[in-house]
C-alpha cells in the first residue's frame, strides 16, 4: 500500500547466539534488505588497527566511524578475530555510536530497489536503532553454548582454537556489551525472546518464522 512504511525486523542478542544466520535465512524467506550491523563496529575496528590505534582512543574510533561506508563491509578482514574484539572495544564509545546511526536508521528507512523492507541484525537495533521496528526479536544462548559454537566454528576454518580462551573473550565481550552506559545489550522491552542454546539453525529459524507469522496474521499482514 502507498504510504505504508516499510518492514522493518530487527534481531538482536550476543555473539554466536545464531542472530546473524537467523537474520540472513529471513532476509532469503521475506525477501528483505539485510544488515548485519555488527560489521560497521567491525570496520571501525579494522580502520584503527590499520592505523596503529588503540580501538579505546575515542578521538580516533569517532572519527573513522564517521567514515566507514557500506562498500568496505564485503571486506574478508572484517571476519578475523582481532578485529572482532577492536569491534567490542570501540562499541562502547558513545562518539561510534552516534556516528554510526544514522548510517543504520537510514538503511531500514529505505530499503534498496526490489525489497519489501529490511532487517537489521546487531545488540540494540531494536531498543534504540529501530525503536518502532514491525518485529523485534532477540536470540540468546548461554554462554557455554555460544562459546563452543564459536570454538567449533574457528576450528571449521582452520584456525587455532582452544576453548577456555573463547569461552573467557566471550565473558569479557559480553560483559563490555551488557555494561556499556551507551546502549547496552539489553532484550527491547516489547522484543520476543528465543533461547537457542539447544535448537539447530534450523530449528531457530522455525520457531522464528512461526512466531512472526502469527504476529503478521494477528496484525492482519504486512
Amino acid at each position: 500500500m502507498a504510504g505504508q512504511p516499510p518492514l522493518i525486523v530487527a534481531v538482536d542478542g550476543p555473539s554466536a547466539a545464531g542472530k546473524g544466520t537467523l537474520a540472513r535465512r529471513l532476509a532469503a524467506f521475506y525477501g528483505l534488505a539485510h544488515l548485519d550491523s555488527g560489521l560497521l563496529y567491525r570496520a571501525v575496528g579494522a580502520r584503527l588497527l590499520a592505523a596503529g590505534k588503540d580501538p579505546l582512543d575515542a578521538g580516533a574510533a569517532t572519527a573513522a566511524a564517521r567514515k566507514v561506508g557500506f562498500p568496505e563491509l564485503d571486506s574478508a578482514v572484517l571476519r578475523e578475530e582481532r578485529v572482532a574484539q577492536a569491534a567490542s572495544k570501540v562499541a562502547t564509545i558513545p562518539g561510534v555510536r552516534e556516528g554510526l546511526l544514522g548510517l543504520q536508521r537510514g538503511f531500514a528507512a529505505a530499503p534498496p530497489p526490489g525489497f519489501k523492507g529490511t532487517i537489521l541484525d546487531g545488540r540494540d537495533i531494536g531498543s534504540v536503532v529501530c525503536p518502532g521496528a514491525t518485529i523485534k526479536l532477540f536470540i540468546t544462548a548461554s554462554t557455554a553454548a555460544r562459546a563452543e559454537r564459536r570454538h567449533r566454528e574457528l576450528l571449521g576454518r582452520g584456525r587455532e582454537s582452544i576453548y577456555a580462551r573463547v569461552l573467557q573473550d566471550m565473558t569479557e565481550r559480553d560483559a563490555r556489551d551488557r555494561g556499556r552506559a551507551i546502549s547496552p545489550l539489553i532484550p527491547a522491552s516489547d522484543a520476543v525472546v528465543i533461547d537457542t542454546s539447544t535448537l539447530d539453525a534450523d530449528a531457530t529459524f522455525a520457531l522464528a518464522l512461526d512466531l512472526i507469522e502469527r504476529r503478521r496474521r494477528a496484525s492482519g499482514g504486512f
